[in-house]
């Protein structure tokens, strides 16, 4: 039984599970350990829990947080942000690179960023920034907002300011002005023309100027952000145009001004292979450089350093096959090789890690509303029964497994199902069949259905044949949760991405039933129906039955990248309340809410699109005087109907669940 639990629990063997369903095999159903980084396991109780600092066993009970929000008022969906384990992060990815430095004899040091681009939330930006004085932690903007408010968060002059991405006049007039109030600002130059556009503005300004240059690499990635990098990426700039470039500085006589070179494979590089080659590389035309007169100080990796949303699938494309620490190794040793073999001094090395930095922080907190299943084969029917097309449906379905139970056998016994069930719906669509014979074969069909895929169970997915490979999948329950998969997982919904979910309770009883997740948007999009698992597809999660007027609440964990700030607006559906929490030992629980932001009102989601609720509830009113005035609503009546359109204006987007 352990090998089953290690691979993966079917329903089958978890309904025959003959000992207690213990905490331990639900932290193996789920995968924790591959995912959750040290950072989450399953308590005694059945609950999530989480570590989230880096020098302590002191846990949290996710459950407990939950039960706290509920009894401050706050309803779900909603974002729990464990804000010490953005500390936790960049303490050990700086310390990471400490120690390989040191174990390398690398002759300089490493200076992180932190792109905000990932995370603009301004308390996650101000955590990271706390956590990362220590280490001369900086940040990295890509956009013209993002440049306005990075810039007061230049503490010390010391901290790092990378600017990437396209940039205008305005832009290069504040990185100049930056950097004549000392702070260490980098433009980083993404075109060839954007020299000639930073050159004119520091001499309009009377200032000297320092920046860097971002090159494409012949070096690729490899994943889902692959095009990132590569000699056909977005950005950067050809070796051709770095020639020329620099043949202008020397002319103008500005060598010094080229502080930085810079180079970005793509967002969770999957293979370490990649990232060696590409820092050997750039550490080559880091190093001629430095010999045609041109003293660069720093060398900027970019992003991609890789966090693991997946359950030791080695194929699938949210896995990495590394470690931090193999990472950062891997980064020191390349670029060390590099510079000893052409004898020039090690630069600063700077990435620009803010995936590692950010996803295991925040924790998507979902409730469901309720679940659709297929239905059973129980309950008789009272009339009708005897009708031949019915009769060899009960027959077929009775008779499932009572001979030998190959994948031939049974793949016949399916298509006899749905030759069955066709004649069916032909015979209700020209009247033949009753509503409660038609609604009785469907239970029937499904319950066979549902007696195949159990004696599927033993077969490997990639030894089904097409035709019962999607039985499972059809089967799957549809649990409708209260969330928009368009605003809270935006990456699942566009690229593919998968990300670690589960409940966050309950997981000391074996979850029985298997389902799909389903958003409230009026579109099928809005399902997650891929799940992480050691197998390529998997088409369900492992869920438990609802208790009637119990909360259901599911997490999704991995969510702190990207996901926040990506979110789409269908059907107005808004921003999720979000939680700041802060581990404390000596409080209940070891941990304090310190902040609650409130989710998006209707109200605030309207005016997104131009409906303001003083013109809506002044039409609204016309409405309603019309039908006083036609006599077809009392004037009290019509009060109560305005009043309750406009309480509605202040309610979430969301549903309100259980009656709160």
């Amino acid at each position: 039984m352990t090998e089953h639990i290690e691979a993966g629990i079917s329903r089958t063997s978890i309904a025959d599970w003959n000992g207690a369903w213990t905490p331990q095999q639900a932290d193996a159903l789920y995968h924790v350990p591959d995912w959750g980084n040290g950072y989450f396991f399953v308590n005694e109780l059945g609950h999530v829990a989480a570590r989230p600092l880096s020098d302590s066993g002191l846990a949290i009970d996710l459950y407990e947080v939950v039960d706290a929000l509920k009894a401050l008022g706050v309803r779900f969906p909603a974002l729990i942000r464990l804000q010490d384990l953005l500390k936790t992060r960049v303490i050990r990815i700086n310390e990471s690179f400490r120690k390989a430095i040191r174990d390398t004899g690398y002759e300089n040091v490493y200076q992180g960023v932190f792109p905000i681009k990932v995370n603009q939330l301004r308390e996650v930006v101000e955590e990271i920034v706390e956590a990362g004085k220590p280490y001369n932690f900086g940040l990295e903007c890509g956009s013209k907002a993002e440049l306005v408010a990075a810039l007061p968060y230049l503490e010390t002059d010391s901290m790092l300011l990378v600017c990437n991405g396209c940039k205008d006049a305005v832009m290069m007039r504040l990185m100049l002005a930056g950097q004549q109030l000392g702070k260490n600002i980098l433009p980083v130059l993404e075109r060839y023309e954007e020299y000639g556009m930073l050159l004119q503005e520091a001499r309009d300004m009377g200032v000297p100027t320092q920046f860097g240059v971002r090159i494409r690499l012949s070096t690729a990635g490899a994943g889902l952000w692959s095009e990132s990098g590569g000699e056909t990426s977005k950005f950067g700039i050809s070796l051709s145009e770095l020639l020329k470039l620099v043949d202008e500085l020397r002319d103008e006589e500005h060598p010094a001004a080229f502080k930085l070179l810079h180079f970005h494979l793509g967002s969770q590089i999957a293979d370490l292979q990649n990232v060696r080659q590409a820092v050997e590389e750039a550490g080559r035309i880091y190093a001629r450089l430095l010999r045609r007169g041109f003293p660069l100080q720093y060398v900027d990796i970019g992003g991609g350093l890789g966090v693991s949303y997946e359950a030791g699938n080695p194929d699938a494309l949210g896995t990495i096959n590394y470690t931090l620490d193999d990472y950062t190794r891997t980064v020191i040793e390349a670029m060390r090789d590099v510079c000893d073999e052409e004898k020039v001094p090690h630069p600063v090395i700077v990435s620009e890690s803010g995936r590692a930095v950010a996803a295991f922080h925040s924790i998507l907190v979902v409730e469901v509303v309720n679940a659709r299943t297929k239905g059973s084969a129980d309950g008789a029917l009272s009339t009708g029964a005897e009708h031949p097309v019915l009769q060899a449906l009960a027959y077929i379905h009775d008779t499932i497994g009572e001979d030998e139970a190959n994948l031939d056998a049974l793949e016949k016994s399916y298509r006899t199902l749905n030759n069955l069930r066709d004649q069916i719906v032909l015979l209700f669509r020209r009247g033949e069949l009753e509503l409660e014979q038609k609604a009785y074969a469907e239970r029937l069909y499904w319950s066979a259905c549902g007696r195949i895929n159990d004696l599927l169970q033993p077969y490997s997915p990639d030894a089904l044949p097409e035709t019962l490979a999607r039985i499972g999948p059809q089967l799957a329950d549809h649990y409708l949760c209260n969330f928009s998969i368009f605003r809270s997982l935006a990456d699942y919904w566009a690229i593919g991405q998968r990300f670690p979910i589960m409940p966050l309770h309950r997981l000391d009883e074996p979850p029985l039933n298997r389902g799909t997740l389903v958003d409230l948007t009026c579109d099928s999009d809005g399902q997650v129906k891929r799940f992480i698992s050691p197998e390529q597809d998997k088409r369900h999660l492992e869920l438990h039955a609802l208790r009637p007027g119990e909360p259901y609440y599911l997490g999704c964990f991995l969510h702190g990248a990207y996901q926040d700030i990506m979110g789409d607006m269908h059907n107005l559906f808004g921003r999720v309340t979000e939680a700041h929490v802060y581990a404390d030992p000596e409080e209940p629980g070891n941990f304090y809410i310190e902040k609650i932001l409130s989710g998006a009102t209707v109200e605030e989601q309207l005016a997104q699109v131009q409906y303001f609720s003083n013109d809506l509830e002044r039409r609204m009113n016309d409405l309603i005087l019309q039908n006083v005035r036609a006599g077809r609503v009392r004037p009290k009546l019509g009060v109560k109907l305005l009043d309750e359109y406009r309480h509605a204006f202040q309610e979430s987007t969301y549903l309100r669940t259980h009656n709160r």
